[in-house]
């Protein structure tokens, strides 16, 4: 494994300053914002492909900090039922499997998306119940008539590109936002499409990250290390389905968290565990997003709660068996 941070909240830095801050702490492996959501501070794809100096100065970086690429982060919704915003989407999507096969990089992150609940929608309606029957009506279009036409199309894209892993992330507000339907539109598509695990995520739905990376297994492309924090009182009132604002740290259900700051070491060393039993070896990939520090405090402690509990050497032969 190796330790990674994705340099997203590090935008105000270059890309030199933001590798040399991250390498002297330790980090071994970086994920890098290439548009949507995330933007492209350290990485835009149009301008990579005009300039080659653009990609020839990142190298020298990743060269000089003796640190590689985990990822390349493109988070967005391409299947958005507006078609301006889909476009826009899915046009990062596609600059950014053109720049990941100039870097070598087999692995994308983006979101599942999620469309409208008829072809003239404006807005996407992400369904969370089965009743009332026209929800599962809703989903039926939305899978077989958006969802996987559109990621099987992406997905023959990202091969052509050399990209064999598009990393989705789990994330309430898309399709994809559990195992089962990340399973499911794997099943649909094939092996490129996987997780971008982030427990995160999954802690306030309830889902026990542990078992939910048992049921994974070879469908795991790429983790992020982040944390949240279920507030039991506020949770015990009014349940976990947020709509209040991230800086009510009092009043929500659940806040995002540094690393250890949700769940202690225990957690996550069952976490990194479990990866290492399913053969996952690659990046634990902190994201901070926590609004209660400061972006290089956050980092900073995050890295050093990660360092000990990261298994870096392939395992021994069991000489005990």
């Amino acid at each position: 494994m190796k330790l990674g941070v994705l340099t997203v909240p590090l935008a105000e830095r270059s890309v030199d300053e933001a590798f040399a801050y991250l390498a002297n702490l330790g980090v071994q492996t970086v994920e890098i914002g290439t548009g949507g959501y995330p933007g492209n501070a350290h990485l835009d794809p149009i301008a990579a492909m005009k300039d080659p100096a653009v990609l020839a100065n990142l190298k020298t970086s990743l060269e000089k900090y003796n640190l590689n690429i985990s990822a390349l982060s493109v988070h967005g919704n391409p299947v958005h039922p507006d078609k301006e915003t889909a476009d826009t989407f899915h046009n990062d999507f596609v600059n950014t499997l053109k720049v990941a096969k100039e870097l070598g990089v087999d692995t994308v992150i983006t979101f599942s998306g999620c469309p409208g609940d008829h072809p003239n929608a404006k807005y996407p309606n992400w369904v969370t119940c089965a009743w009332p029957s026209e929800y599962l009506e809703v989903l039926e279009y939305q899978w077989n008539d958006v969802l996987i036409p559109y990621w099987e199309k992406a997905a023959a894209l990202a091969a052509e590109y050399g990209v064999t892993k598009i990393a989705l992330e789990m994330h309430p507000g898309f399709c994809v936002y559990n195992p089962k339907s990340l399973l499911r539109l794997r099943e649909a598509v094939g092996p490129a499409i996987g997780a971008n695990f982030d427990p995160s995520h999954l802690f306030w739905q309830g889902i026990d990250p542990v078992e939910a990376i048992k049921a994974l297994k070879d469908a795991m492309h790429h983790f992020h290390a982040k944390d949240t924090r279920v507030d039991k009182y506020n949770a015990a009132v009014n349940g976990t389905l947020e709509t209040g604002s991230y800086d009510d740290f009092l009043g929500r259900g659940w806040v995002f968290r540094t690393v250890g700051y949700g769940h202690g070491e225990g957690v996550w060393r069952d976490m990194i565990s479990t990866l290492r039993a399913i053969g996952y070896d690659g990046a634990i990939s902190i994201e901070h997003e926590d609004g209660l520090m400061s972006i290089e405090e956050g980092l900073e402690k995050a890295i050093e709660f990660l360092k000990p509990i990261l298994m870096y050497e392939p395992p021994a032969q069991m000489w005990w068996a």
